[in-house]
């Protein structure tokens, strides 16, 4: 799994009140509300308080109080939307581990549709895909157990594990007669988030992948610009397809390269104050003047959708492809005094224009669906608004989205057979021709 994370450790301040009647009467007023809310929710924690001495009193096996607060504690958070979690311990160090880039694992990401455990996409080149999972598998059992029950967190964990270990994953698909099951040997999980290579010296056409937003991925993207303008490029395609989204700061860093200083990237706005405006940043040079075509598809998720958003709404570059994912929210993680965590959804995001994509994903500018290869089929994927408890989209939408959308190829992608690549390159080599007769007539 990959989230739009925005990680902060929580800090209280008491502020000092001014000795004034009416700054005395301001803060009464304010002490009361807030002690009323607390009595109620202390009211309200009575009845969890007499359930959990009932079942350590009267349950026919001995329970433990950790086993038992944590198991409520999951329920609560899982009940809110498919983003938010509570993370023991070791799953927080897990996702430590997440967003630097290298694990051990299959190389999924999944989430929760219908209640059911879903591949979302296998990462290019890992262990799930080289087994030939595929966007849209169920995935029903993991090791012989249901995942019908399991939280998203506890799947994930199943799944991890050391290199050389196996898991066996029990799939269903579209057009299967029963259960497949898929043995997959786990292996260090090295999410290299930006390769790159000149496409067609004689046209100067540059092109980057970018799998995934880590720690290192704006630092990456420099470097790959660094050398790619070295080598003569004029303008550039950035593939955004099927990556799930990553940090924040590291897609307003990567947003940042191909705008001017000082342009908005993205808003972050929560339940209540003003929100914040998350701005171009100077730490690396800006590539703002290059011709430029995005290719997204609807694995392009969060942060890849911060990227795209900002560049369609600054008309900065040439989104080609389908509708992305639509995931707008923000996750911060709220570490705890026992070395778990909260991941909480606390804000949606917005583009530069005030549009909010939850749900409806972000619309290309030219819609060029994946061809079929000989013998391939269609095959169903998920979306942000097919899983359970999504979030609505807020204010306001993106407009003229397709209203539904279910099926697309299992996808690539060769470079040769790679229809929405080849129009993007297209594209560009025409844009040069139609320059040159502009200037001309």
């Amino acid at each position: 799994m990959s989230f739009g994370l925005n990680l902060k450790k929580k800090r209280f301040w008491i502020a000092a009140l001014a000795i004034s009647l009416v700054a005395s009467m301001a803060a009464m007023t304010l002490w009361e509300s807030k002690a009323v809310s607390a009595g109620e929710d202390y009211s309200e924690l009575r009845i969890f308080t007499e359930v959990l001495q009932a079942v350590k009193a009267n349950y026919v096996e001995k329970t433990s109080t950790k086993d038992l607060v944590y198991a409520a504690i999951k329920g609560m958070i899982n009940s809110l939307d498919p983003h938010s979690g509570f993370m023991p311990p070791d799953a927080y160090k897990d996702m430590q581990v997440d967003t630097s880039g290298e694990f051990g694992g299959l190389g999924l990401e999944v989430g929760v549709k219908d209640d059911v455990l879903t591949v979302i996409a296998p990462m290019d080149g890992t262990p799930a895909d080289k087994a030939g999972i595929k966007p849209g598998d169920k995935i029903v059992k993991i090791d012989g157990k249901d995942t019908r029950d399991m939280s998203l967190f506890d799947a994930v964990k199943k799944m991890r594990g050391p290199k050389g270990t196996s898991v066996t994953l029990s799939i269903w698909r579209e057009g299967f007669k029963k259960l497949r099951d898929v043995t997959v040997v786990r292996d260090i999980i090295k999410v290299k988030s930006v390769k790159w290579k000149v496409l067609d010296k004689q046209d100067g056409i540059g092109y980057i992948k970018l799998a995934q937003f880590q720690e290192r991925s704006a630092a990456e993207m420099a470097a790959a610009l660094k050398e790619l303008n070295e080598q003569g490029m004029r303008s550039l395609i950035l593939d955004l397809r099927n990556n799930p989204g990553g940090l924040l700061n590291s897609a307003v860093d990567v947003a940042s390269q191909f705008l001017a200083q000082n342009k908005l990237v993205v808003s972050i706005k929560g339940r209540t104050g003003p929100g914040t405006d998350y701005k171009t940043t100077s730490t690396y040079p800006h590539y703002d003047h290059m011709r430029m075509i995005v290719l997204v598809n609807q694995g392009s998720a969060s942060a890849s959708e911060i990227v795209a958003g900002a560049l369609k709404d600054w008309g900065r570059a040439v989104i080609l492809g389908t509708r992305t994912f639509g995931k707008g929210s923000v996750q911060t993680v709220i570490p705890l005094s026992d070395g778990s965590a909260l991941r909480l959804t606390t804000a949606r995001y917005y583009t530069p224009k005030g549009i909010s994509i939850q749900n409806t994903g972000i619309t290309p500018d030219i819609e060029v669906r994946l061809a079929l290869m000989p013998g391939e089929k269609e095959h169903p994927f998920i979306r942000e608004k097919d899983l359970k408890n999504h979030l609505d989209a807020g204010k306001q939408t993106m407009k003229g989205a397709p209203a539904k959308e279910e099926v697309a190829p299992f996808g690539p992608l060769n470079e040769k057979d790679d229809n929405q690549l080849q129009r993007a390159i297209d594209l560009l080599k025409s844009w040069d021709v139609f320059e040159k007769v502009a200037k001309s007539s």
